[in-house]
């Protein structure tokens, strides 16, 4: 099997790292200063269970010095989807077939709409961690899974392969019979998390151990979850719960992915999380004014640090 990595960051860096150490052929897609340092010295994972050094796999900048592969996993921010779909183009005539990672849950349907829905499966990462420094990447939490299926349900050939060699790498990976489920479930979550976190400029460890905020924190998951059941999808009755019981396990120095973004100064996936629900809330009649409130906050900051106002 041969594999591309589009965004070589925390998800993409990770998962291909692995599968590259476990002698895939696997080639990763980057640009700036990240992707010369792993062209120089390849690609370093500082994990809770030790560092681990990535130097043979591939290193490009473009898409069209792959060649043929069989998968394409696409970890890109969600800002970035179209415009990183759409050089993809050749390999997917080819015949590859594209595997969607991004936070969210329309990301398989916007890189559908470029490439084609057939050559899609949507997936989900959970993982959490940060370029720390061009070519090298820094985790906070032992958790290291993928999920992915297709849209009808099916234990399709090129999902079952994906499994058995992520699983041959050594991480956990499952083919789901209901994807939109399982990323609405990580989405309620997450999409809270990110805007928490980012509104506090705190990490975890405040957020969901505070007992004056958890009461916020539930709202936010349920805002989130309403959504989803009012869009169809089928989730437990204690998912709140079960994302506060979450984050209070997780180290408490974490952050949401966003924060770290919103604290460089650079682009937000804000649109595709608490702005969907918000958009998606308004459409179908659900109240949601927590991440309204998140969203609202963040917004000046989504395209990076706002520029100063003229006088």
């Amino acid at each position: 099997m041969r594999i591309a990595i589009m965004g070589a960051g925390a998800v993409g860096g990770y998962f291909g790292g692995l599968l590259a150490l476990s002698g895939v052929d696997v080639t990763f897609i980057a640009r700036g200063e990240h992707l010369r340092a792993m062209q120089e010295n390849g690609l370093t994972l500082e994990t809770p269970k030790g560092t681990l050094h990535v130097n043979n796999a591939h290193f490009v900048a473009e898409p069209t010095e792959v060649g043929d592969c069989d998968v394409v996993l696409f970890a890109v921010k969600a800002y970035d989807i179209e415009a990183a779909a759409a050089p993809l183009k050749p390999l997917v005539n080819a015949g590859a077939t594209i595997i969607s990672v991004l936070n969210g849950v329309d990301h398989q349907d916007r890189i559908g709409a470029v490439l084609g829905a057939d050559r899609v499966l949507g997936g989900l990462a959970m993982v959490s961690g940060v370029i720390s420094a061009p070519g090298v990447i820094r985790y906070t939490s032992p958790m290291s899974s993928l999920r992915f299926g297709e849209a009808d349900g099916s234990l399709s050939y090129r999902a079952v392969a994906l499994r058995d060699a992520c699983v041959a790498a050594g991480f956990d990976a499952a083919v789901d019979s209901d994807i939109r489920a399982a990323q609405w479930g990580k989405f309620v979550a997450l999409a809270t998390n990110a805007a928490l976190t980012c509104l506090f400029r705190l990490p975890v460890g405040y957020i969901y151990h505070d007992p004056e905020i958890i009461p916020m924190a539930l709202r936010g998951f349920e805002e989130a979850a309403a959504v989803g059941r009012a869009l169809g999808i089928a989730l437990p009755t204690d998912i709140a719960q079960r994302g506060l019981a979450l984050h209070q396990s997780f180290p408490k120095t974490m952050y949401a992915s966003m924060y770290h973004d919103l604290a460089k100064g650079r682009p937000m996936e804000l649109d595709s999380l608490s702005g969907y629900i918000v958009r998606q809330g308004r459409a179908l009649g659900v109240p949601t004014p927590v991440h309204e409130m998140a969203y609202l906050a963040l917004k000046p900051y989504m395209d990076g640090t706002p520029k100063p106002l003229s006088t």
